[in-house]
């Protein structure tokens, strides 16, 4: 009996690879959407944000690295109370906005670095503080990014992560994961509270504390910012609409389309 030729396989492709092809995503939906998220009211305020500002209160000559800086917001409010920031990002965009914005607002201490956060391009003990905000969720290795802000981390300081946060119930979590990458084709993941403490463990962390918040989001504004296409806002709508009412209770989806998301602060200290 013959047998059909077989055909060689594509090779799969390394992580490293993976890694710069997600980049690459990341970097094509956020860069002609840097002004957006400067004016972003979720972006620029919040309780998050002030909690970030107190704990830098308690580091006044601290160099901060503001990992995955996005628009700045978080170097704008830490900036004033510490002697140095600097803004790390993938998208040369938004660190052009932070740049500009820094300029106009007099905060000459923070200076722009460009590169991604599974590979910190800094010495071992370099900083007082390293905080990130909202932007885990699109790292292609978190676990790898927490063992370089660990490196970079000099002895004492701390490290304070903000993020949309799982429920961990599977329901709400696949709900959650389909709206946020149906908006935003760079999503990864957002994490529950408990795969946080696994990671941050793993990563040679203790937590100092972990503090759950609720953002509210409307609908419009949230899929504009990003840029969101049609077709993909016709689809969440769709999700929205199908899925059981424990998901709509859970999230507060309202008839336009409005919602709330789970949040969290997370500070960890090098165990």
């Amino acid at each position: 009996m013959s047998h059909p030729p077989r055909t060689a396989s594509a090779p799969a492709p390394s992580a490293e690879d993976a890694h710069h092809s997600h980049n690459a995503v990341v970097t094509g939906q956020f860069g002609p959407q840097a002004s957006a998220y400067l004016t972003s009211a979720n972006h620029a305020q919040g309780a998050d944000l002030e909690q970030l500002a107190t704990i830098a209160r308690a580091y006044p000559g601290a160099q901060v690295l503001d990992l995955g800086c996005g628009a700045g917001h978080v170097s704008f409010f830490t900036a004033p109370h510490v002697a140095r920031v600097v803004a790390y990002d993938l998208s040369a965009d938004m660190l052009g906005v932070v740049a500009g914005e820094a300029a106009k607002r007099g905060l000459s201490n923070i200076d722009t670095h460009l590169g991604a956060a599974e590979s910190l391009p800094f010495d071992n003990a370099t900083f007082d503080l390293v905080f990130s905000r909202y932007s885990a969720h699109h790292w292609a290795d978190v676990g790898a990014a927490l063992r370089e802000m660990r490196r970079v981390l000099k002895p004492g300081g701390r490290v304070v992560i903000c993020d949309v946060a799982s429920t961990g119930q599977p329901l709400f979590d696949t709900y959650l994961q389909a709206v946020e990458v149906l908006r935003d084709t760079s999503h990864v993941r957002d994490y529950s509270n408990g795969e946080w403490l696994t990671m941050a463990a793993n990563a040679g962390f203790s937590v100092v504390s972990l503090t759950p918040r609720t953002l509210e989001l409307d609908f419009k504004t949230w899929t504009t910012r990003m840029r969101t296409p049609e077709s993909m806002q016709v689809a969440i709508r769709a999700l929205q609409t199908a899925m059981a009412d424990s998901v709509r209770e859970h999230f507060r989806i309202q008839d336009d389309g409005s919602f709330t998301l789970d949040t969290m602060t997370l500070e960890l200290i090098a165990g």
